[in-house]
């Protein structure tokens, strides 16, 4: 019962958990609205490929609980649409959050993600050491988000091209 506790007290949006691996900062200001998104080329352009991959399926952004967008959804399976795979693991790590959301409901389901760009996929499986994985990231988020002030930046390759480079650096 802990588990089922836990998660009705830790339900998070999936990009909060990609943005956990990707930079604590930037989950720190998205999480206290402060956002930079609507004017980053980079977002603008995974919008673009959102909009225009797979244009057969029927079902695109699907909110569930009005708190995770599943990008596509089938019936074996959930699809996120990533303009990279240089941030393969946020986008495994937020994958498995949707998987391990859906497992909380009752639906078992498979995840893959596509690279369009890169004519690439990953299949995923939900484990029990994904489900750990998730349920620590889980707390991390709750932890730095109700902090007061920001993680101090940290310098890494992806900073040039986010949206908050000015923010942290200029």
């Amino acid at each position: 019962m802990e588990d089922a506790m836990e998660f009705s007290d830790l339900k998070f949006q999936g990009i909060k958990i990609n943005y956990l691996y990707i930079c604590k900062r930037k989950l720190w200001l998205f999480s206290k609205n402060i956002t930079f998104e609507n004017k980053s080329d980079k977002v603008l352009l995974g919008k673009v490929l959102h909009e225009y991959s797979y244009p057969k399926e029927n079902t695109k952004e699907v909110l569930i609980d009005n708190l995770i967008m599943i990008d596509i959804l089938s019936d074996g399976s959930i699809r996120e649409v990533k303009y990279s795979s240089k941030m393969k693991e946020a986008d495994i790590m937020q994958v498995m959050y949707y998987l391990y959301y859906l497992k909380q409901k009752g639906i078992h389901k498979q995840g893959i993600i596509n690279y369009p760009k890169e004519k690439r996929k990953e299949v995923l499986e939900l484990t029990p050491d994904y489900e750990e994985k998730i349920k620590q990231a889980l707390r991390e988020i709750e932890e730095i988000t109700t902090k007061s002030i920001p993680p101090p930046a940290q310098k890494q390759k992806i900073c040039k091209s986010c949206a908050y480079f000015e923010f942290c650096w200029g």
